[in-house]
């Protein structure tokens, strides 16, 4: 939804995080995201990497870490946006142009990132419950997207 500029992910963790999307900065990520998030893609689906004062990834139904959409991956959108408290980016695969659906959110300075991951968003409010994620690589007990939401 090209006017859309807000996701909202309800997390297990017990609320909601509001993410004002980027599409200034990634249209094609900003799209997919989007597209996948009204389509209930993103529901139930598990934090499968949570590494504290780094990030929380998410958004691969398998929960491993390697999987992703039935969709084409995307080609990359780099920018200079700093990868700060609260920013969305990209996951993908040693191949620049690999981001298909799984995507991180970064809870500390991780600017060593900039230019090499796209970044599609940042969280507006509910960065605690982020927070409140359990922790691991891979989480034993993973959070979960109850329902992802776009508007």
């Amino acid at each position: 939804m090209a006017d859309a500029d807000r996701l909202t992910l309800s997390l297990s963790s017990g609320g909601d995080v509001v993410i004002k999307l980027r599409p200034d900065l990634a249209p094609d990520h900003v799209e997919r995201i989007t597209s996948l998030a009204e389509s209930g893609f993103y529901d139930g689906v598990k934090f499968h990497r949570v590494i504290p004062g780094f990030m929380a990834q998410g958004g691969d139904p398998t929960g491993t870490g390697m999987g992703g959409s039935d969709l084409p991956d995307l080609k990359a959108e780099f920018s200079s946006e700093p990868h700060v408290r609260g920013v969305c980016s990209m996951a993908r695969a040693q191949n620049p142009n690999s981001a298909n659906s799984q995507f991180f959110i970064v809870f500390d300075d991780a600017t060593f990132l900039d230019n090499q991951y796209t970044v599609w968003g940042k969280v507006e409010s509910g960065m605690e419950h982020v927070d409140a994620l359990p922790t691991g690589e891979p989480v034993a007990n993973p959070g979960r997207i109850e329902k992802a939401t776009v508007a």
